[in-house]
């Protein structure tokens, strides 16, 4: 019985995922009376469908990453240069008037090969925060412009298109109603939300983010947790990049650079801590469609994207002095409070000071 209500409790939203809904809930509600017959549509719905799971993946790459108190700033050139190889295999391994059968292969041994180059960023970027010590913005920076100089020297800039069937069945084909990118976006969730809540090893993480200098003296290998943090979130990048890819029926170094500051707002919104240590995927995807939603509503309006990037980094700023100011006001009522402890419980004390 304790296990059953234990488990109740750990579903009940917290206070960010109501707030959230309540933004959502507004957002189409405003949506609906400013764009009547345009917003509240079928098209509009899938089509958001099927943009929100490249922006959903790259999210969850970065968000495993600041969970544990770093950064990724390489998580769309690595789904970049992955794509771009999974393109090259496709078009340059696979035979002429290939099967189903033969191009689902085919995408599966590419895909395997781009998690190797996944695994190999992953390592390499954690090895480089854990044991030469540099901070986690200035390595990923230096493996972003690393994996974006590789990724513009093999295609000289140029976009490699012409995807085979399969690919483009990936990006437009639905399953029971419901876009195929999205079923990849949510397996992705639902797996990452697993692991973090139910093994030792994302448990590990979140102590990690909280403190690493006390996670590595519980007996817990820091080094081994933040290079399996990096390795995770370069795989992410994968599937974001196979999205992209199927999406947009080309691969190039330069798709969803926009969406680097997205990836950020979406996580501090759905309430993890910049600082690391506490976060929910439930919160990452609820901020996801919300932005998603507010981003297709100024679309309908014919509102500027260069005035919405700049609308969602005030956003931003915003969400981290409030964070910032609760921090702090939580810290000076704990203080008063441990000051009318003491008093409390040394009233002859208190008395003599005065």
């Amino acid at each position: 019985m304790k296990r059953f209500s234990a488990s109740l409790s750990a579903l009940k939203p917290d206070g960010t995922n109501i707030g959230l809904m309540l933004l959502i809930a507004f957002a189409l509600a405003l949506f609906s009376i400013l764009l009547p017959g345009r917003f509240l549509t079928d098209s509009t719905f899938l089509s958001m469908a099927f943009q929100l799971p490249e922006l959903g993946l790259l999210t969850l790459a970065m968000f495993i990453a600041i969970l544990s108190g770093g950064l990724n700033l390489a998580i769309i050139t690595t789904a970049n240069l992955t794509s771009l190889f999974i393109a090259w295999v496709l078009l340059s391994m696979l035979p002429e008037g290939a099967s189903t059968g033969q191009q689902l292969l085919w995408l599966a041994l590419a895909v395997i090969g781009a998690m190797i180059i996944a695994l190999v960023i992953g390592v390499i970027t954690g090895v480089m925060v854990t044991r030469i010590g540099a901070h986690p913005i200035l390595v990923t920076l230096a493996t972003m412009m690393t994996i974006n100089g590789i990724g513009i020297w093999l295609t000289k800039g140029a976009a490699v298109s012409g995807m085979p069937a399969v690919v483009r069945a990936l990006g437009s084909n639905t399953l029971l109603g419901v876009p195929l990118p999205l079923w990849v976006f949510l397996i992705a969730a639902a797996l990452l939300a697993l692991f973090l809540g139910k093994t030792r090893a994302g448990k590990c993480i979140y102590m990690g983010g909280s403190n690493i200098n006390a996670t590595w003296f519980s007996g817990v290998n820091t080094h081994r947790m933040v290079v399996l943090v990096y390795v995770i979130s370069s795989l992410l990048c994968v599937l974001a990049g196979l999205i992209m890819m199927a999406r947009f029926n080309s691969a190039r170094m330069g798709y969803g650079d926009a969406y680097l500051l997205l990836t950020v707002l979406a996580i501090i919104l759905g309430g993890t801590d910049p600082n690391g240590g506490f976060g929910r995927v439930t919160g990452v995807v609820l901020a996801l469609v919300a932005l998603q939603i507010l981003s297709t509503g100024f679309n309908l309006m014919n509102i500027s994207q260069h005035v919405s990037l700049a609308m969602w980094g005030a956003v931003l700023i915003v969400v981290l002095a409030f964070k910032q100011g609760k921090a702090r006001l939580n810290e000076s009522r704990a203080v008063k409070r441990s000051k009318l402890l003491s008093t409390a419980l040394n009233p002859l004390t208190h008395k003599k000071e005065v």
